[in-house]
């Protein structure tokens, strides 16, 4: 089959619901990161070329596929008083966190199930890929753990094993690393600030996973201020990995805060970078038979870097040639 360009859309989810998952008082997470994307995929004229969808809320069974009953409904109390932390103190709670919160989830499983049904090839969620967030708690801005509840959601309701997830947002996936640890059909490659230098202090290259699922996780840690030479050293090592996994399904974190001048990070990666990736694990899942891809937006606090590293993921998303396979 020669290369074509898809005949189905690239959507990608834009609403105020999704928009409000921020939190005030000039915390670096804040209520415009949506805005920083779509603004600039006006500028670029990428909001031409893709379908926008509206957000879309999870149900609280959908929540509790990855988070415990407990912590569900400890969000729903402090989102009514907007009062308090959800976890140790870098997640505070504000009124409406459980609606825009529960948003953020539903909008990636809206997604994921619009590209397992075909009516949408490929999909990026601007304001997703929270994945510090455990099941008992929140970390790290993160309240809920969409990438979680998205893979249990591809086995429970479409019968997928094999899942590849891949991290190249400044933090390690903690969130993700650890409830999947011991899985050996969730194949995760998390590139990432080393965690001796940034939080959560997590992801040593030395974490591989654990017992039948030991080698099925690729950490790979970078010093500060690597830039996209060291990640390139080590990427095609990454999609070996990858490919060993034959994935069914690619989630793809592509936090915007390991591009160059973010605040609150050391990594020196460029916004070119993230789109390179993204054209590479097209690729793989056109590879793969299916084509099925889900890019999250993860982290990332300055405007312009999360403006230009999105929107270089989202053109990899509508320019990667169809029909490799």
């Amino acid at each position: 089959m020669s290369d074509t360009l898809p005949q189905k859309p690239v959507c990608v989810t834009i609403g105020q619901e999704i928009a409000r998952y921020g939190f005030p008082g000039g915390h670096p997470f804040g209520p415009h990161r949506m805005g920083a994307f779509w603004d600039e995929a006006q500028i670029q004229g990428v909001e031409t070329q893709v379908q926008v969808m509206a957000p879309v809320m999870a149900t609280t069974e959908e929540l509790q596929r990855f988070h415990t009953p407990e912590y569900v409904q400890q969000v729903q109390n402090q989102s009514i008083t907007g009062k308090g932390f959800l976890d140790y103190g870098d997640t505070p709670a504000f009124l409406g966190v459980y609606e825009a919160s529960a948003h953020v989830v539903g909008s990636a499983l809206d997604l994921t199930r619009r590209i397992m049904s075909g009516s949408c090839s490929r999909a990026f969620v601007p304001i997703a890929g929270l994945h510090h967030a455990r099941p008992e708690r929140a970390g790290g801005f993160c309240v809920f753990n969409d990438i979680g509840v998205v893979i249990h959601t591809l086995r429970q309701e479409f019968g997928l094993q094999r899942v590849a997830y891949v991290d190249i947002d400044a933090h390690h996936g903690d969130g993700v690393f650890y409830a999947f640890e011991s899985d050996p059909d969730v194949r995760i490659l998390d590139f990432h600030q080393d965690g001796n230098s940034l939080y959560p202090g997590t992801g040593d290259s030395s974490e591989t996973g654990l017992g039948t699922a030991s080698g099925t996780k690729l950490n790979i840690p970078m010093p500060p201020g690597a830039g996209d030479v060291h990640f390139m050293q080590r990427w095609p090592q990454g999609v070996r990995f990858l490919e060993e996994g034959k994935p069914e399904f690619i989630i793809l974190q592509c936090g915007a805060d390991s591009i160059a001048g973010d605040p609150l990070t050391h990594l020196r990666l460029s916004h070119t970078l993230h789109g390179q990736v993204a054209t590479r694990l097209v690729r793989l899942a056109e590879e793969m038979g299916h084509g099925r891809i889900l890019a999250l937006g993860g982290g990332g606090y300055n405007s312009v870097n999360i403006g230009k590293g999105w929107c270089a993921v989202t053109k990899a998303l509508i320019n990667t040639p169809y029909g490799l396979h």
